[in-house]
């Protein structure tokens, strides 16, 4: 198992491009399972999760044709359907949440899937309810084979219908829009998630030849058609790479730009580092943090504590709570970290005690962090990397940290961000990666 050895208190400076968004990978990849002609997907994220995903579709006899790490070409005109009863499909995509969003191409085309009991990041209760039960009012079947621990979906037809999710998951708006484009009829989908992701999604359809209406919003409508066709797609950069990025740069006192980062799609992620006291020069397309000795927090106009909390889209990514909850470590003043959504996140801030933060653990989903106004600095620990998001938590604490932390399980890290400590070291951090 590898390890991070970092040592911290260094200023960072330099310029950094985020990587392709993960998120988004991970629907889009699955798409290519809805046509039989080739698409061209450009700016891959070339992480652990991704990678993992795409040799599930060369396992499944699609043709893949990799021009770079971050360009692929994908070919399903023969896909291996019996592949997906097999044991070997049921062991690997086990292993990847985002293995899910197989299951609503595979049933829109091959009107037969198999949802796998989800792996991926230990943060709490992350159901698949939305997804079933979505798929069983356009028809399908549900049985789960409890040797495999897998849910089989069959359907002789797909039909479209309207239904009202019981939230607005990203990952259920994705898998039913992708089985809905080829239903017969229209399919409204109300409380539908309206991330960028799940734009860009509709976007890559409608090139396809979907006919979907209401991109963006929470309610959209779509009238299925016999079948797509190829097309070439490009990735957004990662908004939770650019938002780890603004909090390494203000806990570790550096100057940084983030080169092509997104600004359009980004919603109100700037603006809650912002409320911490961050100062953000936006040039464009780029952001330039400056360095900072102090940033202060702000307080609600009547004066009460800052509460940043997770919402569904437009409102803060629950991704980033973990990111902005060490960042606000080293401020001035206090704020109230409300994880909403998942309860089991906010589990790693011991190991942000152990290194002398001053943070209070309320409940699973509370945390309230004072902050030190630099007046004294996190020591060096070991510690282990419990989720991506929280590793990459960690990894800034370290590097903002005197002396030297070591993070294990680092491979939850590089599930979500590519080479990010040989990135990191070209700004002037000091880590090295042994085991």
């Amino acid at each position: 198992m590898s390890i991070f050895e970092v040592t911290g208190g260094k200023k960072l400076s330099g310029e950094i491009i985020p990587q392709g968004a993960k998120n988004e990978a991970l629907q889009i990849i699955s798409a290519v399972l809805l046509t039989k002609e080739e698409v061209v997907i450009k700016n891959i994220p070339d992480i652990i999760d991704v990678n993992l995903l795409i040799e599930l579709l060369k396992e499944m006899s699609v043709k893949v044709n990799r021009i770079d790490r971050h360009t692929c070409h994908f070919k399903a005109d023969d896909v291996d359907v019996d592949y997906l009863s097999s044991e070997s499909f049921h062991k690997k995509s086990g292993k990847l949440r985002g293995s899910v969003m197989l299951a609503g191409p595979l049933l829109a085309r091959f009107k037969k899937a198999y949802l796998p009991k989800p792996g991926g990041d230990k943060i709490g209760r992350r159901k698949l309810d939305t997804h079933i039960i979505g798929f069983e009012k356009l028809g399908a079947i549900y049985t789960y084979n409890e040797p495999s621990n897998c849910f089989q979906l069959e359907a002789s037809e797909l039909k479209g219908t309207f239904m009202l999710l019981d939230e607005p998951s990203v990952t259920g708006t994705a898998n039913i829009l992708m089985a809905a484009v080829l239903a017969n009829g229209t399919t409204t989908i109300y409380n539908a998630a309206c991330e960028p992701y799940i734009q860009q999604l509709c976007k890559m359809l409608i090139r396809m030849g979907a006919k979907i209406e209401g991109t963006g919003s929470n309610m959209l409508i779509i009238n299925g058609v016999a079948e797509l066709q190829g097309t070439t797609h490009r990735m957004l950069p990662d908004m939770i790479e650019v938002g780890s990025f603004i909090g390494l740069a203000a806990m570790t006192q550096s100057d940084i730009t983030i080169k092509n980062a997104g600004v359009a799609e980004l919603g109100v992620i700037p603006d809650k580092f912002q409320q911490l006291g961050i100062k953000l020069n936006i040039k464009g397309d780029d952001i330039h943090i400056p360095s900072q000795n102090l940033y202060e927090i702000q307080t609600f106009l009547e004066g009460g504590i800052l509460t940043i909390y997770d919402h569904p889209w437009p409102g803060l990514t629950p991704d980033l709570l973990s990111i902005i909850l060490v960042t606000a470590i080293q401020s001035k003043g206090s704020v109230l970290i409300h994880q909403k959504m998942f309860e089991s996140r906010l589990f790693f801030v011991d190991k942000l005690i152990e290194m002398g933060a001053q943070v209070i653990l309320c409940d699973p989903h509370r945390a309230v962090v004072v902050g030190m106004e630099r007046q004294k600095k996190l020591r060096g620990i070991t510690m282990s990397s419990p989720d991506i998001r929280a590793g990459v938590a960690l990894l800034i604490a370290a590097l903002s940290a005197e002396g030297k932390s070591t993070i294990q399980n680092i491979e939850q890290i590089d599930r979500g961000y590519q080479f990010i400590d040989t990135r990191l070291k070209a700004l002037g951090a000091e880590i090295e990666r042994k085991g």
